[in-house]
């Protein structure tokens, strides 16, 4: 289930404006479910097109669960990130 809401834990904006001269006219935004989300962050976050990423949890059956609750295992929840690019 990785359509819906990330419940949002931290954001980043590496970049976060469109160049002098250029013109951003469309974001898209895309969710990864990959494991220890902190890592994939900064990996997204030095890819040239990256407005912003945040990251947090996907899916499960616990309403707001913390990250200790997520890396228990019994949440049902995975770590993800979104990317808007």
């Amino acid at each position: 289930m990785l359509a819906g809401a990330l419940l949002g834990v931290a954001t980043s904006q590496p970049g976060g404006q469109a160049q002098k001269g250029t013109r951003m006219t469309k974001a898209d935004t895309a969710t990864f479910a990959a494991g220890c989300f902190w890592g994939v962050q900064a990996s997204f976050d030095g890819v040239k097109g990256v407005v912003s990423t945040a990251v947090g949890y996907t899916g499960g059956h616990t309403e707001r669960p913390t990250y200790k609750d997520v890396c228990s295992d019994s949440t049902g929840h995975a770590e993800a990130v979104q990317v808007v690019f």
